[in-house]
């Protein structure tokens, strides 16, 4: 039997690849570097173990590389579509948006895109505007997708698992941050897409995040437990689609929801799960995110555009006043 053993993010991710690589032959990874190990470590000894027809590196063209991942998903591959990071994906969005999404649609389901596109996602330290964005929101808006931002290493193995396993085209959202981060992994825990992970139960507020912005909601739980304020705090995990169910039964409970992401606040995704919970429940309703802004490379104008738990506190205590 095994035994949960500690893995970083990273590792927790080849260790999930390796697994669907060695189940099926069809499962291919393709990018940038992928071959040396990727950019995070995400590849590493992948190469080594499957050869060069399985693990390929590609020309630097994002466009190409999506569009060869689509090629392969439809003629009955399993690609894995390597990124970089969810910025430079920004050049590959036709063959995304306009082909790997439609494609099940409009030939009458005769064509699928099994294909996992991962997009590291958020801000990177001191790497400025154009290598630290968050566009969740953008992919959970289009039709035909599914979107995935993992959190911790057991949700890095199990959830990629489950993306390779879909069937369909799926947006896998990676914290650019998060790849040294150490866990528990159990390689027998399976997850289920769209379904949220309550990870701490409370009665006078809810408060749902993802990826590694939940680090900052929990240690906000934390602060308010210490003055008797118990937060049941939701990790959606999966973006689209999302875990109507846990997390409105959670704001029946409470009267009260705060959504926090470090994406953007205006338009972001976010507000599709307040305006849901006001819709269905009634409860009272805030948002957290970033302000508008590009997020700036100086360490000073970098903060402005960071959500931390004293802000979290501080919106949680204006939900509950």
């Amino acid at each position: 039997m095994n035994s949960p053993v500690s893995r970083t993010y990273a590792e927790a991710a080849v260790a999930a690849l390796t697994h669907e690589m060695e189940a099926d032959p069809n499962v291919v990874v393709l990018g940038e570097d992928v071959g040396r190990g990727g950019i995070f470590g995400q590849y590493k000894g992948l190469l080594q173990r499957f050869g060069a027809q399985r693990v390929i590196d590609t020309p630097i063209s994002e466009a190409a590389i999506l569009g060869a991942g689509v090629g392969m998903a439809l003629a009955g591959l399993r690609p894995v579509v390597e990124m970089r990071v969810v910025d430079f994906a920004l050049c590959g969005m036709d063959e995304l948006v306009n082909q790997a999404a439609k494609n099940r649609f409009m030939f009458g389901g005769q064509g699928r895109v099994p294909m996992v596109v991962r997009m590291p996602t958020g801000i990177w330290d001191a790497s400025a505007a154009q290598h630290s964005q968050s566009l969740e929101a953008w992919f959970a808006h289009l039709p035909g997708l599914v979107v995935v931002a993992p959190a911790t290493p057991q949700d890095n193995y199990s959830l990629l698992r489950a993306a390779l396993a879909c069937g369909d085209p799926v947006v896998y959202l990676e914290h650019k941050t998060l790849w040294g981060a150490s866990g528990e992994v159990d390689v027998t825990r399976t997850a289920t897409l769209g379904r949220a992970h309550v990870l701490r139960p409370g009665g006078h507020l809810t408060l749902v995040s993802w990826s590694r912005q939940l680090l900052a909601c929990a240690e906000a739980c934390s602060a308010l437990a210490a003055d008797g304020i118990e937060v049941e705090l939701i990790d959606l995990a999966t973006l689209w689609p999302w875990d109507r169910d846990t997390v409105l039964q959670s704001c029946a409970r409470t009267g009260r929801l705060l959504v926090v992401h470090e994406a953007v606040q205006a338009a972001g995704f976010g507000a599709e799960i307040a305006a849901t919970a006001a819709e269905t429940v009634g409860c009272k309703v805030r948002r957290l995110g970033a302000p508008r802004i590009p997020v700036g490379y100086a360490p000073v104008l970098e903060a402005q555009s960071r959500i931390t738990a004293p802000d979290i506190v501080a919106a949680a205590r204006a939900a509950l006043a």
